[in-house]
């Protein structure tokens, strides 16, 4: 994985949780940023996206595997025929896991209800994320259950006009994950 480069002053966005904020310290693998509500917070740099350039997607692809792949077509009979490159860089689609247990520390305390409001809202601040950011597509990952969370979503990604989903890939998912579309406007 690429490690990205913090520096003071940059402005961060935290990859799990909708909090925004501006680096004020980096210590190894830990950035402190302080949060647009003047809290100090830690994070590890695998946490943290730089936002300096909300229309710019290259902070978010640094942040991400890239794979630049040279890939060799091999002819299948004639070992004389040429072979072709293709330049073509593989990004990291973004993957956000909803299970309430990614989501907080200790949720033994909270009903069912509140576990689902809190997958919701949190789905919904990285829709809203992706959609400033113009991230052409995210994942999110919800698991099989008894389809409750997956019905939420659903029905939320239905009132968005630019958004379409579907279910993710099956081979790397499973039944658990939805992928979701965002159509850029073309300005």
């Amino acid at each position: 994985m690429t490690t990205q480069l913090f520096n003071i002053g940059d402005k961060v966005s935290v990859l799990d949780d909708a909090i925004d904020g501006v680096v004020v310290g980096v210590k190894n693998t830990e950035i402190t940023i302080e949060t647009t509500d003047g809290f100090l917070m830690t994070y590890f740099v695998k946490e943290l996206i730089k936002t300096n350039n909300s229309n710019d997607l290259n902070s978010f692809i640094r942040s991400e595997t890239l794979v630049n792949k040279s890939i060799d077509v091999l002819p299948s009979k004639n070992q004389n025929a040429p072979k072709f490159k293709s330049d073509k860089i593989e990004r990291g689609v973004p993957e956000f896991d909803l299970h309430i247990e990614k989501l907080v520390k200790n949720f033994r305390g909270m009903n069912n209800f509140d576990i689902l409001n809190m997958q919701t809202e949190t789905a919904k601040k990285h829709i809203e994320f992706a959609i400033r950011n113009r991230i052409p597509k995210i994942v999110f990952i919800h698991g099989v259950g008894e389809g409750v969370l997956k019905a939420e979503l659903d029905f939320m990604l239905k009132r968005y006009d630019m958004i379409s989903f579907q279910d993710a890939n099956y081979q790397k998912y499973g039944l658990g994950a939805t992928e979701v579309y965002f159509k850029q406007n073309v300005k």
